[in-house]
């Protein structure tokens, strides 16, 4: 039996700023929460497109693909440490910057 392929969502950091980026619906967000969920390998295909030609475009760098687990309302879950930390923002300290704006 062939096993289906984990959720994933797309991300890459912001070429200008550097911040991690999701690909949501609607372009790239700072949320991962707001991302877009490929739940098949053709999705997951179809938004690796999207990434490489934003990469193209020179807005992002580095855009892949992220393993997720889906939350009871849907909503993706970093699987791996790596981007569990990713999503946070820097940790030296979280009360400043833009991770303490996620916080409120």
């Amino acid at each position: 039996m062939v096993k289906a392929p984990a959720p994933r969502i797309l991300t890459a950091n912001d070429l200008l700023e550097g911040d991690v980026l999701f690909l949501g619906h609607d372009g790239w967000v700072r949320d991962y929460r707001a991302a877009r969920v490929a739940t098949t390998a053709s999705e997951a295909a179809e938004i690796e497109v999207l990434g490489l030609a934003a990469k193209d475009a020179r807005l992002i760098i580095d855009p892949y693909l992220v393993d997720v687990a889906l939350e009871a309302d849907g909503t993706p879950a970093p699987v791996r440490f790596r981007e569990r930390l990713r999503t946070l923002g820097p940790t030296v300290r979280p009360d400043l910057g833009k991770q303490a704006e996620r916080r409120s």
